[in-house]
C-alpha cells in the first residue's frame, strides 16, 4: 500500500520559514516525479513545486519562486519543501503527490490530475 506522509507544518509569523517533509512508502520512489500542492479554504488545489525523478530538475509556481525550494533524498524516500519569507497568503493545507510513471520527463508537472498518490496534507498557517 502506497503512503505519503507529510510533516513539518505549523504556525509561523510572516517572514519566517518552515520545512515540510513527505515520507513515501512506495517501492519505486526514486523513479517518480514528486510534487507539492496547496489548498486554502474555499479555493482550488494549486500547484506549488515539483521535482523530477532524479532531482535534477525543479519547477515552481510563480507565487513561490525565489522563496520556496523543493528537494529530494531518494535514499530516504523523502521529498522536502523549504519555505522561506513566508507570507499570510501562503496559508493553506500542503499536500505532496507522486507521479508513478517511471522516469517520466515533462515540461509541465503542475497538473494535479497527473499525480497518482497523495498525502493527507499538513497545515501551514502564516500570521501577519
Amino acid at each position: 500500500q502506497v503512503q505519503l506522509v507529510e510533516s513539518g507544518g505549523g504556525l509561523v509569523q510572516a517572514g519566517g520559514s518552515l520545512r515540510l517533509s513527505c515520507a513515501a512508502s512506495v517501492r519505486f520512489f526514486s523513479t517518480y516525479a514528486m510534487g507539492w500542492f496547496r489548498q486554502a479554504p474555499g479555493k482550488e488545489r494549486d500547484f506549488v513545486a515539483a521535482i523530477n525523478w532524479s532531482g535534477g530538475r525543479t519547477y515552481y509556481a510563480d507565487a513561490v519562486k525565489g522563496r520556496f525550494s523543493i528537494s529530494r533524498d531518494n535514499a530516504k524516500n523523502t521529498v522536502y519543501l523549504q519555505m522561506n519569507s513566508l507570507k499570510p497568503e501562503d496559508t493553506a493545507v500542503y499536500y505532496c503527490a507522486a507521479d508513478r510513471r517511471p522516469y517520466y520527463s515533462s515540461s509541465d508537472y503542475s497538473l494535479a490530475n497527473d499525480y497518482d498518490y497523495w498525502g493527507q496534507g499538513t497545515q501551514v498557517t502564516v500570521s501577519s
